[in-house]
């Protein structure tokens, strides 16, 4: 890893263990399962309601949805930058008090116009409380055993599809999806205000340093070849993989399945990103950076292919439904830790709020794009086929996001990732 930050320790951190607070990972944990549960995986599951329910086109309730995540990737660099100086707690506190507003304003739409507003403010709440700002947190106040503290808030949000799209389909079988809202909002109210106001309160350590380390450099790491070839990996990876999740539901559906099926499909898919989380310290401890990033990025092909290859019977969907997860869930903590493995951590926060950036609004812009070229190329099936196209394209381009030609100057021997 290039040395932009002190090795070894808690010299990593300047303050040890001492700055860790010790709520705030299981607060992190719980937050992180009900914020990506309600504000992220309800939307698949419901959509079919809402566009039943008020007579607007599925591509116009998809297009809200995905603005929602491009206004939470333009507002993560933003998050970023704050994180990097002030901490998570404001940040985080706030996030979930717009996130329960705006879920209240997409409940009470009279109109798309409205619609998108509630989706669009979502998305600025998604930027203060998914998983970038939660890895800020833990990578400054766990450093240097962030990987351990990542992979466990990784393994607890991996279960929030598993937990909320099931829990989503059974309100809605009872109630309209306007109140289905309303009663998510209300969960979330309750777990994540408190959990980020009272949890989160230890003292933000001061980010580490070395005497070759400038504010520069942060810049100039964000311009250099591997970053750039890294951001454009991810971006169409992320892509293909936030289409798919979306797309699911739709493609079990124009299957012949009932809501309720296609809805645990995706929930069981969430116990697979659990499953391969905690493969993922064994990986990288056998694999480069780059390399792994190549292999998770093929594998997440190779899943989406068998998708539109396998039509049933729905147990075997069901597995590659579970294998699918254990690859998103791996791809999860290689973005969390692509930063630190080849840049260190001391613009964590700027870095990876600019790495982000456009793969977030690649996964913003999916949902939309997947639905609107299913009806070109003659249904979801099709479509899965496109996505893998897309994904092995990104593994293409992942062996070159290596930093060893920076690192390998006159005199010095290359270090390993």
């Amino acid at each position: 890893m290039t040395d932009l930050s002190t090795r070894g320790g808690g010299a990593a951190t300047g303050t040890g263990d001492r700055s860790r607070p010790r709520a705030a990972l299981p607060a992190l944990c719980a937050t992180q399962v009900v914020s990506w549960g309600i504000v992220y995986y309800a939307f698949p599951v419901l959509n079919p309601q809402i566009t039943h329910a008020t007579g607007w086109p599925a591509g116009a309730t998809t297009a809200a949805f995905s603005l929602g995540l491009v206004v939470s990737a333009i507002a993560g660099i933003r998050v970023g930058r704050i994180l990097d100086h002030r901490g998570p707690r404001a940040v985080m506190t706030v996030g979930s008090v717009l996130g329960v507003v705006s879920l209240l304003i997409v409940a009470a739409a009279p109109n798309l116009l409205v619609f998108f507003a509630g989706w669009a403010l979502a998305g600025i709440a998604m930027a203060a409380t998914f998983y970038q700002p939660a890895f800020a947190a833990l990578t400054r106040w766990h450093a240097p055993d962030h990987i351990r503290a990542l992979t466990i808030v990784t393994l607890a949000g991996g279960l929030a599809s598993t937990v909320f799209a099931p829990l989503t389909a059974a309100l809605a079988d009872h109630l309209s999806w306007r109140h289905t809202y309303l009663v998510l909002a209300g969960i979330l109210a309750t777990v994540t205000i408190p959990a980020h106001a009272l949890a989160l309160r230890a003292p933000w350590p001061d980010a580490p340093t070395s005497p070759a380390h400038t504010a520069a450099d942060a810049a100039g790491v964000g311009r250099s070849r591997p970053f750039l070839l890294l951001a454009a990996a991810f971006t169409l990876s992320s892509f293909a993989m936030y289409a798919v999740v979306i797309a699911l539901v739709p493609l079990l559906m124009e299957r012949g399945y009932t809501t309720s099926q296609a809805a645990w499909a995706l929930g069981i898919g969430g116990a697979g990103q659990t499953l391969g989380r905690t493969l993922y310290a064994t990986l990288a401890r056998y694999t480069t950076a780059t390399a792994r990033t190549t292999i998770l990025i093929a594998l997440g092909a190779l899943t989406t292919a068998a998708f539109a290859a396998v039509p049933g019977p729905y147990a075997l969907l069901i597995a590659v439904s579970i294998v699918a997860g254990m690859v998103r869930g791996n791809l999860t903590l290689l973005q969390a830790t692509a930063i630190t493995d080849r840049w260190g951590t001391t613009h964590y926060g700027r870095l990876s709020g600019l790495l982000a950036a456009p793969a977030h609004t690649a996964a913003a812009l999916a949902p939309f794009a997947g639905a609107a070229l299913a009806v070109p190329l003659g249904g979801y099936g099709p479509l899965f086929l496109l996505l893998a196209a897309v994904s092995v394209a990104a593994a293409l381009i992942a062996p070159w996001t290596s930093t060893d030609a920076v690192r390998r100057r006159p005199g010095r021997r290359p270090r390993s990732h």
